[in-house]
């Protein structure tokens, strides 16, 4: 993997903490729309820490296999796919 380590690794151990205190809320019961709050806070770690994989990928993997001739049909069928999956 080519991505940054620490800023990924950052950013998942702050999501682990964040998910650490929604389930002490829900433990707790507090107001479900405080719990959602936090839900969605942490979807968007973890779609920022997916977003820099991607583009380390993008940035690394696929560039340089282009680059050595290999076929980029398959680099692109993979990146839509994983799109696919992020729009989702």
């Amino acid at each position: 993997m080519r991505a940054d380590k620490k800023q990924i690794t950052r950013l998942l151990n702050t999501a682990k903490g964040q998910i650490i205190g929604i389930i002490k809320m829900i433990d707790d019961d507090k107001y479900c729309i405080d719990i959602s709050n936090q839900l969605l806070a942490v979807e968007a770690i973890i779609k920022k820490a997916n977003q820099e994989v991607i583009r380390a990928h993008l940035e690394g993997c696929v560039k340089e296999a282009i680059a050595n001739g290999e076929d980029s049909h398959q680099k692109i069928d993979e990146i839509m796919q994983t799109i696919t999956k992020m729009s989702k």
